[in-house]
């Protein structure tokens, strides 16, 4: 499709990267604009914005596909797979949406300590197979009194923190940049030392966080749940924490290669895995699609999107 194939009354063409859908957009970007969901090679050729999925990459080639292009909105805040670089260069701003799906991933963080400290998979495995009344029965652990340590105190920390703290937890806090005020502050070794549950919200990119010599300073049975990057901690070190009793459970929403076809600890009662849904609650989806759309406008109205990705 050519430019001059379009209605008429579109004065700019928007196109969506990676499953974008319309009628999440469409409210929030101006009438003269026409958004197109699977663009063609035509369209990117014509469009000045793009919305742009987390696991869709803007390379410099496909920059060159998109000479017209004057902004970049990512549904997030990551842009590891967008060429900030490039986009600077061309002077195509590149938008983030922070803090739209922060509450749904720490709700989704919490849900997996809670079910696991609980045993809720293993409990529900025990009556589905048949074993209650003659095999031993689960037994939940508790939240209340418990430690539950925090590593990386930004939006989804400090969520995530006032859940645990709602259910009678004692909170430690570790973050290399920021001190809570309202909670202790740790260093990362005391975090792993005292802690009964771990949820992990710091970035990654900076090699393994949690080998396991340091794992093995926790407390047996240690719950960790990782729904942040998936190089903070290793698989094969899950594993070995699992198998030597360090771990008592696992939670992961992140993985190193995504889509997971077969992975090494699926099936292991201990473990709840979930495909990367956490931040994609019906209510996130909604706000980041609102902030990309309303990012997008802004650019296309001679303005400056309200949250930019800075040039690395």
């Amino acid at each position: 499709m050519s430019r001059a194939d379009y209605p008429v009354a579109a004065e700019a063409v928007v196109v969506g990267l990676g499953p974008v859908g319309s009628e999440l957009v469409l409210p929030h970007l101006p009438e003269n604009v026409l958004f197109v969901a699977e663009p063609s090679a035509g369209d990117l050729a014509v469009a000045e914005g793009a919305i742009v999925r987390a696991a869709y990459d803007v390379d410099r080639d496909l920059l060159a596909r998109m000479p017209r292009l004057r902004v970049v909105a990512r549904t997030g805040v990551g842009v590891e797979r967008v060429d900030v670089a490039a986009c600077a260069e061309r002077g195509v701003a590149v938008a983030v949406t922070p803090g739209s799906n922060s509450r749904a991933v720490a709700e989704g963080a919490f849900a997996m300590i809670a079910s696991l400290v609980k045993r809720v998979g293993e409990s529900n495995a025990f009556v589905a197979s048949g074993q209650w009344g003659s095999g031993s029965i689960p037994v939940p652990g508790d939240l209340y009194g418990k430690t539950l340590a925090v590593l990386g105190f930004g939006r989804i920390g400090r969520i995530i923190a006032g859940f645990g703290a709602a259910f009678g937890m004692r909170i430690v806090v570790h973050d290399p940049f920021v001190q809570a005020e309202e909670y202790e502050n740790t260093s990362l070794d005391e975090a792993v030392r005292q802690a009964d549950a771990i949820s992990l919200h710091l970035p990654g990119g900076g090699g393994e966080l949690l080998p396991l010599e340091l794992l093995r300073t926790a407390k047996p049975g240690l719950v960790l749940v990782n729904c942040a990057r998936a190089d903070l901690v290793d698989t094969a070190t899950l594993q070995a924490a699992l198998d030597a009793g360090v771990l008592g459970g696992v939670g992961l929403d992140v993985f190193e290669t995504e889509p997971v076809r077969e992975h090494p600890l699926a099936g292991d009662p201990r473990v709840l895995l979930s495909p990367h849904t956490t931040g994609l609650s019906e209510g996130a989806m909604a706000a980041t699609f609102r902030m990309a759309a309303e990012a997008v406008t802004a650019v296309l109205a001679g303005g400056s999107p309200a949250h930019t990705a800075a040039v690395a």
